[in-house]
């Protein structure tokens, strides 16, 4: 098992202005949450599409900036101070909202396995930068390794789940033979790790 690096870890996205700081690492916590810090410039049209958790709520706390974030449809400009939630099954994507950095908190309830998720997410485009194209797209079948392994964390929009399932549990075994690996793999394969002690506490 890979294990989690120290907390506070800051892993950068190159592709698209997009820093994670990991503060919290409890895997025994109720919820997950991170800190997410966009450049100027970064993110102002980005990679995400809209997709949704079909088993966790979304919150999004804005700590200083703008953020952009569309939930069903609809888009909310968020100031500090201002939170929302995606509830599990809601179609959601962000953007940066202003001309400058935007620094916002997401926390997952329950936390499922999204620590690790969005760990192996944002380790891979530094670990491996050149598995990616100009714009951050990770190919297919590296997008499908990590989806099945993360089983039921995260679905785009638009297309049945059935769908996607199939598609990412015959694409996984591809993405092996042309040598891809996660950066991070889950805690449990294929279930979610629900937190069993405690919740997060302000830091």
């Amino acid at each position: 098992m890979v294990s989690l690096p120290p907390a506070g870890t800051r892993i950068r996205n190159a592709f698209n202005g997009e820093t994670f700081v990991f503060s919290h690492m409890d895997e025994e916590a109720d919820a997950v949450q991170f800190d997410v810090i966009l450049e100027r410039g970064g993110m102002l049209t980005g990679t995400g599409r809209q997709h949704f958790h079909p088993h966790a709520d979304e919150e999004f706390i804005v700590q200083s900036g703008v953020l952009k974030i569309m939930i069903d449809g609809k888009w909310t400009l968020l100031h500090p101070g201002d939170s929302i939630v995606a509830s599990r099954g809601t179609p959601h994507l962000f953007r940066n909202g202003h001309d400058g950095e935007t620094h916002f908190t997401a926390r997952f309830t329950p936390a499922c396995d999204f620590l690790r998720f969005f760990l192996n997410m944002s380790m891979s485009t530094t670990n491996h930068p050149d598995w990616y194209d100009a714009q951050g797209e990770p190919p297919l079948v590296l997008r499908a390794l990590a989806l099945h392994a993360f089983h039921g964390h995260a679905y785009g929009d638009g297309i049945p789940v059935w769908l996607q399932k199939t598609v990412f549990a015959a694409l996984a075994p591809v993405a092996l033979l042309l040598g891809y690996r996660l950066s991070m793999p889950p805690l449990k394969r294929h279930g979610f790790v629900r937190g069993r002690r405690r919740g997060l506490t302000s830091s």
